[in-house]
């Protein structure tokens, strides 16, 4: 056995396109990759016939990767061969007989494909089967029977049946042996191609009367080594006066006949004469020693030798048969022939298409003219009725290469784009060229893998959103949206904040985006007077590797809403006034109008500011109070404050101006500004008028503090008058435990009795009240607490004047604590905050 690289092809034609070049290249690649091996038939299963990966150049470590194998268009092929996954070698799987599988054909070999893998190629491989000398001739009959006259005389020849022998070559070359016998020598005759008829031939007279039969054994043995040897008994019986054997007319009739002829058609006619008279010169024709399927296809008329077809014969099958015919007389003597019937091809075949291989899906960036299939197309016609020619139909970036041995491979044309067509459905067209010429087809479905080629596309590149302030938090802003054309992971886009401008709000968060859904969330209630508008930038990310991302700006305009009162700066506030004034000065601004002044007089002007914008910050003056409504006017845009009229002798000095500013907004704020007139010629003539007011109002400060002072007298008199009842009322009671109400817990834990609440009034004086509990049944001695801590009276003033106890506080109404076993036998006092107005 051996194997090895034959080249069978070659490029051809010239570079006149560049795809041409390519598909040229390609196609002599192809033809260069036929690997050629020979075995002997008969071998057993597992038998080398060669080392094919090492022929292919691959190692052993590429072979799990590359996934070496057989595949044929004919699975009887399949069966013959397999290739081992560890070494790659050739082995035989089946035992094969030449004789079986080519029959009488001088030569005979397997053809299948070998595949490999990443990337996918095909190679084609031919192993020729050697004969052997596996099969001895064999006669048909166990005797031949002759019939010989005694008058016959010596020289005559009688022709023998042939052996057959189903090898080929050297090994069916056969030569003849027969025994030893004075009357008969065995003669050869050669009739074609080399085959040698025997014959037996008459060395001497023969009489009857002296033996009147003989027996010979005649021996065929053929050419192989060692050889192999057939025998067959002839018998010679000596007749009177039949001394003309039949002769045919030739010794090797040949037709030629249509395949799928019907059954009963005449194919030849032979014809033997006979120059003996009577039954000695009738002459019957029958099959001489010829296989089983030679009877189940042809028949022979005895008397005329018309070999007619017995069914449809199949070119595909044979396509040429030999067998032998004898014609006998009456007297038993034979003459023989051979027929050789040669069967046309006709076109009844259609091509076959084999998928060897498809590798779908294929990523859509594989580059231009990656095998994406490998087929197979066999007609079993021949000729121009076997030649075929392979297309595509439909459309798709694809395009068919012939390659070696009827094999064709489907590669890409030009780029796959997976978002454009996920799958490519096309059809093979096998054509072969007979007349009329038959094809088949075969539908390839290709499906294309998704790559991460495409980042996330927003659908707009920019977004604009309006977002009233003072708005929830968590309140959805907008939503946006990015598409991704890939599928799966590579198209599942999530969404992120990567960066962008807070405006004036600074560096704190203003909105979130959900990674799912895109949408875009405030983070804290906006306000329009810090912060107008701002940008952000969000970025759509996909899920493949590497990722891919596109970014999209996000501004966001905050609308005012009313949610600002006009403040007036002139006149100031009386809080304000009051902080810039000197000790003594007037609470309010005030402006001096001579009395002579006259109808539109401008007395001042009342200044106010809107920290809103738009109609929310447009400001509107009316005049709401006035001590002579008659005598001021408001400008209702300007707030400028005029005389309505002159003034006259009868208007008081003193006027008080009160004007109302408001907004434009849904609802409208407003603030008020109060303006103090003095009507007075000069400011000379209008000091006496301030300062008879400043002495009023310190007049009235000091009424006041000395009536702060003598509450305060009373309340502690009040207080110590109590106090002193009580310790008398427990002096006689028992131990000074009334000095409890002094200790660090100023409320009793027994319970208490809240006096009614006092926070109502005007003047916020407190005081310090002790009360009795109801006395308690137990009647143990207690030894006061430490002293109350001293609290200072701001502490005490700050607190809430109107708040409720706690629940938890030891000043709560209801049921003493649960503690019994505490000793107390005096009345608990418990300390009270009363504030007095």
């Amino acid at each position: 056995m051996s194997g090895g690289r034959r080249p069978s092809g070659g490029p051809g034609g010239g570079r006149a396109a560049v795809l041409g070049a390519v598909l040229l290249w390609l196609c002599w690649r192809a033809a260069a990759e036929r690997l050629r091996y020979s075995m002997a038939e008969e071998l057993p299963r597992g038998s080398l016939v060669g080392p094919l990966a090492r022929d292919l150049g691959l190692s052993a470590d590429e072979l799990p990767a590359r996934k070496l194998r057989v595949a044929s268009a004919g699975k009887k092929q399949l069966k013959y061969f397999s290739v081992s996954e560890e070494n790659g070698n050739l082995y035989v799987s089946e035992r094969l007989d030449r004789e079986e599988l080519c029959g009488k054909l001088a030569s005979c070999s397997v053809s299948f494909e070998a595949l490999v893998h990443n990337p996918l190629n095909v190679f084609r491989v031919e192993v020729a089967i050697e004969d052997v000398n596996d099969n001895s001739p064999v006669f048909s009959k166990d005797a031949l029977d002759l019939e010989i006259g005694e008058w016959t005389v010596p020289g005559a020849r009688f022709p023998l049946e042939m052996a057959q022998d189903a090898d080929v070559g050297s090994n069916s070359l056969i030569t003849y042996q027969l025994t030893s016998n004075p009357s008969f020598s065995l003669a050869l005759k050669e009739i074609t191609s080399g085959k040698m008829q025997p014959e037996l031939m008459l060395e001497r007279a023969l009489d009857r009367e002296k033996q009147s039969s003989f027996e010979l054994v005649l021996t065929a043995v053929d050419g192989g080594d060692p050889a192999r040897s057939g025998t067959v008994q002839v018998r010679v019986n000596v007749t009177d006066l039949n001394d003309n054997p039949p002769v045919f007319s030739k010794n090797v009739y040949e037709a030629r006949v249509a395949e799928n002829l019907p059954a009963g058609s005449l194919v030849l006619q032979v014809r033997a004469t006979d120059a003996d008279a009577g039954s000695n010169g009738r002459v019957s024709y029958s099959f001489v020693n010829v296989p089983a399927g030679i009877r189940e296809l042809f028949s022979i008329d005895k008397e005329s030798g018309e070999i007619s077809t017995e069914r449809p014969l199949d070119f595909e099958e044979t396509n040429i048969y030999r067998f032998a015919l004898e014609a006998r007389d009456g007297g038993g003597l034979i003459g023989y022939c051979e027929v050789q019937i040669d069967v046309t091809d006709e076109n009844d075949n259609t091509p076959e298409i084999t998928i060897l291989s498809l590798s779908s899906p294929v990523p859509e960036d594989a580059p231009v003219g990656t095998v994406v299939a490998l087929l197979n197309v066999h007609d079993p016609d021949s000729g121009e009725n076997g030649e075929v020619s392979c297309e595509l139909s439909g459309e798709a970036p694809l395009s068919i290469v012939a390659s070696s041995g009827g094999s064709y491979k489907v590669v890409t044309a030009s780029a796959l784009d997976r978002e454009q067509a996920s799958e490519h459905r096309v059809t093979v067209v096998a054509r072969d060229r007979g007349s009329p010429a038959l094809w088949s087809s075969a539908e390839l479905l290709l499906e294309v893998s998704d790559v991460n080629d495409n980042a996330p596309v927003f659908e707009e590149a920019s977004y604009s959103a309006y977002v009233r302030e003072n708005n929830a938090v968590g309140a959805l802003v907008l939503r946006v949206v990015a598409r991704d054309l890939d599928a799966g992971a590579n198209g599942r886009v999530s969404y992120w904040l990567s960066g962008g401008s807070a405006g004036a709000a600074g560096a704190a968060p203003l909105v979130s985006v959900e990674a799912r859904s895109g949408a875009v969330y405030a983070q804290r209630s906006l306000d329009y007077e810090q912060c107008r508008e701002f940008l952000v930038a969000v970025r759509a990310q996909d899920g493949g590797s590497p990722a891919r991302s596109s970014t999209a700006t996000v501004r966001v305009f905050v609308l005012d809403q009313n949610d600002n009162a006009p403040r007036v700066l002139y006149p100031p506030p009386p809080a304000a006034s009051g902080a810039a004034s000197a000790p003594g000065s007037v609470g309010s601004a005030f402006e001096v109008v001579p009395r002579s002044a006259s109808s539109g007089y401008l007395v001042g002007k009342v200044v106010a500011v809107d920290a809103d914008a738009g109609r929310n910050a447009w400001l509107s003056y009316e005049l709401v109070q006035a001590s002579e409504p008659a005598l001021f006017r408001v400008g209702l845009q300007s707030g400028e404050v005029r005389t309505a009229r002159a003034v006259s002798e009868r208007d008081a000095a003193k006027q008080r101006v009160v004007a109302v500013v408001k907004d434009h907004g849904e609802p409208a704020l407003s603030a008020t500004a109060t303006l103090h007139v003095v009507l007075a010629e000069s400011l000379q003539e209008a000091l006496p008028e301030l300062s008879e007011r400043a002495a009023g109002a310190e007049a009235a400060g000091e009424l006041q503090f000395y009536l702060v002072l003598a509450l305060a007298l009373l309340s502690a008199l009040l207080v110590l008058s109590v106090a002193l009842a009580v310790l008398a009322r427990l002096r006689r009671a028992g131990p000074p435990g009334v000095l409890r109400c002094l200790g660090a817990q100023r409320l009793s834990l027994a319970g208490a009795a809240f006096p009614a609440d006092f926070c109502e009034g005007t003047l916020p004086y407190s005081y310090n009240l002790c009360v009795a509990a109801p006395p308690r049944l137990a009647a143990e001695a207690a030894w006061p607490p430490p002293p109350l801590p001293i609290v200072p009276a701001e502490e005490l003033v700050a607190g809430e004047p109107c708040e409720k106890p706690s629940p938890s506080s030891s000043a709560v109404l209801g049921d003493p604590p649960a503690d019994t076993d505490a000793p107390q036998v005096s009345k608990p006092l418990h300390a009270f905050s009363l504030r007095f107005s």
